[in-house]
C-alpha cells in the first residue's frame, strides 16, 4: 500500500512539472499570438466639426473629438494651400501637446474655397452667402482641405493638401436665396452642403475624393492611416497580417 501511495505521489510531482514546463513555453507564445490592437491606439479627431465627426464614423473606428483652441486667422500672403497646410497641422500638434510620448494618433483638418484666387471663408450670415454663391455662379471654385495625421509616440506628422474642383452652374438670384433659406449652410465654406440639396447647385465635380469636399478626404486618410501601421479593415498592423502566429492562423 505504501509503495503505491509513493507511485502517485512520485505522480502527482512529474505531472506538477510537466504542466509548469508547458506553461512556461506556451504563455510567450500567446504574447507574439495577441493581437496588437488589444493594445488599442488611441485615435482623436482635432474637430468640434459635426460633419467630419460624421465623416470618420464611416471607417467604423473607435475614436474620440478634441478642440483645439487655435488662431484660424489667414497671415498675409499666404496661399490657401499654405493656409490649411498650417492649420491642420497645428490643430492636430495642439491636441497633441496632452498625449505627448502615448500610443494616440490625432487627425487634423481644415479647409478653405477659393476662386480665382481670392479664399472663400465661412459666410456665417446670409447675405454674406448670398454674395459667395453669386461670385460662384458659372464658375470653378476650388476646396483646398489640409490632411495632418499626427504621431504622438515620435511626436512628429504627416500633413498635406488635397483639392477638389467645383462648377457651378449659372445661378439666378431667386435661385440663391431659396437655396439658402432652404438649407442654411453658413457655417460652410462656399455656403453650400454638398452632401444635401447643395448637389443642385453644380454643373460638375472634379476631384479624387468627394468626401473632400466635406471637410475631411477619408480615401487620403485611409492611406495615412494604413501607412501608420493601422489597417481598418483587419484593426491590425499590416505586418502582423502575415505573421504566422497570428490569430488569423
Amino acid at each position: 500500500m505504501s509503495k503505491a501511495i509513493m507511485k502517485i505521489a512520485q505522480l502527482f510531482v512529474y505531472l506538477k512539472q510537466y504542466y509548469f514546463t508547458i506553461a512556461i513555453i506556451i504563455l510567450p507564445v500567446h504574447k507574439i499570438r495577441a493581437n496588437p490592437m488589444i493594445k488599442r491606439t488611441k485615435i482623436i479627431l482635432a474637430s468640434s466639426s459635426t460633419y467630419r465627426q460624421r465623416l470618420l464614423q464611416q471607417l467604423q473606428l473607435d475614436f474620440s473629438c478634441e478642440s483645439p483652441d487655435i488662431d484660424e486667422n489667414h497671415l498675409p500672403n499666404e496661399s490657401a494651400t499654405e493656409l490649411v497646410l498650417r492649420l491642420a497641422e497645428q490643430k492636430a500638434a495642439t491636441v497633441a501637446e496632452k498625449h505627448r510620448h502615448t500610443n494616440t494618433f490625432i487627425i487634423g483638418s481644415d479647409q478653405v474655397a477659393a476662386i480665382e484666387g481670392d479664399i472663400l471663408t465661412k459666410p456665417h450670415t446670409h447675405e454674406k452667402a448670398v454674395q459667395q454663391l453669386s461670385l460662384c455662379s458659372a464658375k470653378t471654385v476650388t476646396f483646398h482641405t489640409g490632411l495632418s495625421l499626427f504621431d504622438c509616440n515620435s511626436m512628429t506628422a504627416t500633413t498635406l493638401c488635397e483639392d477638389f474642383n467645383v462648377t457651378f452652374r449659372a445661378l439666378t438670384p431667386q435661385q440663391i436665396d431659396n437655396y439658402l433659406l432652404r438649407e442654411q449652410p453658413y457655417d460652410c465654406a462656399g455656403s453650400f452642403k454638398m452632401e444635401g440639396l447643395g448637389i443642385s447647385l453644380f454643373s460638375k465635380l472634379q476631384g479624387n475624393d468627394p468626401n473632400t469636399l466635406i471637410g475631411l478626404p477619408l480615401i487620403t486618410l485611409n492611406r495615412l492611416l494604413f501607412e501608420a501601421g493601422i489597417d481598418i479593415l483587419t484593426h491590425t498592423s499590416p505586418t502582423e497580417t502575415n505573421n504566422p502566429l497570428s490569430d488569423a492562423n
